[in-house]
């Protein structure tokens, strides 16, 4: 736990994920809010098909999910979408004439339903 979500528009050339999801997964760690870094699993979908609004102008966007388990003040929350909508901030250099929309959402797993084991071999 957490697992982070990254969704983004196939016109952002520059957004390299792989980057992107290291810098995300940085962020939580040092968020304090997660007993190891092992625990936080994160993966990024390229969207080719996509619109944002109804204009014809060229748009795009990032967003960000973070399921975490339920428990938290809204306080920490906030923090924990504050810090990763700064880092989005941050991906790449921005394509000119492109209007790029970038969010954060946070969402509760319910604790008592959420089931996870780790194999090692």
């Amino acid at each position: 736990m957490p697992h982070l979500h990254m969704e983004y528009t196939a016109n952002l050339t520059d957004l390299n994920a792989d980057v992107a999801l290291m810098r995300l997964n940085n962020a939580l760690v040092a968020s304090g809010q997660f007993a190891a870094e092992f625990d936080i699993k994160s993966r990024a979908v390229k969207v080719e098909t996509f619109k944002v609004g109804t204009a014809l102008a060229e748009r795009a966007f990032v967003h960000v999910k973070l399921a975490l388990l339920s428990g938290r003040s809204a306080q920490i929350k906030q923090q924990l979408s504050e810090s990763l909508l700064a880092v989005a901030q941050d991906l790449c250099e921005w394509p000119s004439g492109i209007e790029v929309q970038l969010c954060v959402e946070i969402l509760d797993i319910d604790r008592d339903s959420y089931s996870k084991t780790a194999i090692s071999n």
